[in-house]
């Protein structure tokens, strides 16, 4: 009997900054590329873009401001001036997805500007911030992606946290210079439910990113069954990206060849 062999009909990308960490990153982009998948990018600042820039991989996303936040004047302004300030760099790499959030975080992904209650002031204010982001998309010809994230662990009191807040904002904006990079890891510990959230989504969806709970690992680890999941985002006619982003429970290689196989069929 012949062996089927199964393919992804996504494209698959992983988050440089989380796997082969002993490496140098242009190491580490190298061992991306050559297993086959697409690399993602946190802080740009923190790169020699120049260099990763002929690294010979192909960037899927990367962080698409520097400091700011969605729902107060200087924030948004300053979100504003930052995000323009990402979009060189992103040309530069040709990567076609900038990376949001709620509010600014720190280096332990931490709020910036942490929120005990979002008001209907600070919704209405995060909407004409994110509708300002998507004039400058327009205008240079890239998309904007807005992430949701999770307060219960890995990042208390951000506004906008919840995948239904960020699907809300973007259905609000509805531009396409402005999606949603849905993290399932994220949603998962806030609302679960995700084959329904990513129906919910789809529309809007510009990404998919992934990681098992809890730990925060590759694909397989943990509680969520992402086969069920990939097999339903086929069904539905996502061929969009993944992304893992995701620490590594073991090998790096062998967390790859998980996450690969969570989502081929």
């Amino acid at each position: 009997m012949a062996m089927i062999l199964k393919t992804s009909p996504f494209t698959l990308a992983v988050c440089a900054e989380m796997v082969f960490r002993s490496l140098p990153v242009l190491d580490r982009l190298k061992r991306i590329t050559e297993l086959g998948f697409q690399a993602e990018i946190w802080d740009w600042t923190k790169h020699d873009i120049k260099a990763i820039a002929k690294s010979g991989a192909t960037f899927s996303s990367m962080t698409g401001y520097v400091t700011g936040t969605l729902a107060d004047d200087a924030g948004a302004d300053e979100l504003l001036r930052t995000a323009r300030q990402s979009i060189p760099i992103a040309k530069e790499l040709n990567c076609p997805r900038l990376n949001l959030h709620g509010t600014g975080l720190d280096g332990q992904g931490l709020p910036v500007v942490k929120s005990e209650v979002v008001t209907g002031a600070m919704w209405l204010k995060a909407a004409d911030t994110l509708n300002r982001i998507a004039d400058l998309g327009e205008e240079e010809g890239v998309t904007f992606v807005l992430e949701n994230l999770n307060e219960a662990v890995d990042h208390p009191k951000t506004p906008f946290a919840k995948a239904a807040d960020t699907i809300a904002l973007v259905a609000a904006v509805n531009r396409p210079s402005l999606k949603l990079n849905l993290d399932l890891y994220h949603a998962q510990i806030g609302e679960g439910n995700l084959i329904e959230l990513c129906r919910t989504a789809l529309p809007h969806i510009g990404e998919i990113q992934v990681a098992d709970v809890p730990g925060r690992k590759e694909p397989g680890t943990g509680e969520i069954n992402y086969p069920a999941i990939a097999r339903a985002l086929g069904e539905m006619g996502y061929r969009g990206t993944i992304g893992m982003e995701a620490w590594p429970s073991g090998d790096d290689e062998l967390a790859l060849s998980r996450f690969r196989d969570a989502f081929s069929f």
